[in-house]
């Protein structure tokens, strides 16, 4: 794609980015996806003055923001042609100048504390988690599984709905140039933030939001993961009807639950609206959101005691054309 900028754009963008402190948050947010305190911990300035600067950067298009509940978080735009000129300038910029360094030594140190949190969050509830794990095949089993599950061809961007930790994200987020995962919980997301940063996956991140009403376009996706989410909800089928529409053609929806079960503390004490599902319920959602059904594949439990449960993966094709494929055929 000719990604260009009109006179007007182009000025503004270069205005925006033309001033000591604004462009030292361009690099900053070309590393990390920060809140206004985060900026002014690094930065050392006031947060007035930090938020009047990014909001020249994010009317000019170089910066994006997300609202999470009381918080904002602000990361370098990452597509488009704004998104383009970023790249381009901060290509520009000698890692080992002396500005920039001290900058990326007290992201460190933020992202240190950042990362503690998560870890004292995590190990709090570990034991819960720990147990459900032992009751269902090994995690690199299962990610083995997805793995192979979307082996057969390449993929340039993944959602991840319900992403939890992140785990799906940093699975793949070397394979690919763009990563978004989605969840409720503001504690997952911290879990979440902590994991891309220990991987430094720059080209991942993570939202606050609904699965059901999703804030993105169609056509926005190559890959969809919905992984241990189904289970959580009260309508399946509407989750995967939204996914599908964010599916590009030819995109991949793909689900990974536990199979029928009948371990009642699961719904009793973990939340789990649902006792698994059965090949047949998953696939009538598929073939309702308009997806061709493909892959099904079960892995059986693990070797816990006390019963076990069977983790499903269920694929999903949109079956329109790509733009190349019908351009050929026209031609």
């Amino acid at each position: 794609m000719d990604e260009r900028l009109s006179f007007e754009d182009l000025n503004a963008a270069l205005k925006a980015a033309a001033e000591e402190t604004r462009l030292r948050v361009l690099a900053l947010l070309g590393e990390a996806e920060l809140t206004v305190s985060d900026l002014t911990d690094i930065l050392r300035q006031s947060q007035p003055r930090i938020s009047r600067h990014l909001k020249l950067l994010a009317e000019a298009g170089l910066v994006e923001r997300f609202r999470e509940g009381s918080w904002a978080f602000f990361r370098a735009a990452e597509q488009g042609e704004a998104a383009a000129l970023v790249r381009a300038l901060l290509a520009r910029l000698d890692p080992a100048d002396r500005t920039i360094g001290r900058d990326r030594e007290r992201l460190t140190a933020v992202r240190a504390a950042r990362n503690q949190a998560a870890q004292d969050y995590f190990a709090k509830h570990a034991a819960e988690w720990d147990r459900i794990r032992r009751l269902h095949a090994g995690d690199e089993a299962v990610e083995q599984a997805i793995v192979e599950a979307l082996g057969d061809r390449p993929f340039r961007s993944l959602l991840d709905l319900g992403t939890g930790t992140g785990r799906m994200l940093e699975l793949f987020g070397p394979e690919i140039e763009r990563g978004l995962g989605i969840d409720l919980s503001r504690d997952m997301l911290a879990l979440a933030r902590a994991r891309l940063d220990r991987a430094g996956s720059k080209n991942c991140s993570v939202r606050h939001g609904d699965l059901f009403d999703l804030a993105m376009p169609p056509d926005s996706f190559d890959v969809v993961i919905l992984h241990q989410v189904l289970h959580f909800l009260d309508d399946g089928g509407r989750a995967i009807r939204e996914a599908a529409r964010v599916l590009r053609p030819q995109g991949r929806l793909l689900v990974v639950d536990f199979a029928p079960h009948e371990l009642e503390f699961l719904r009793e004490e973990h939340a789990h609206r649902r006792l698994g599902f059965s090949r047949e319920a998953v696939t009538q959602w598929l073939e309702q959101a308009g997806l061709e059904p493909g892959l099904h594949r079960v892995l059986p439990p693990g070797p816990g005691p006390g019963g076990g449960l069977a983790v499903t993966l269920w694929l999903g094709r949109d079956p329109r054309l790509a733009i190349a494929e019908r351009t050929r055929e026209v031609a």
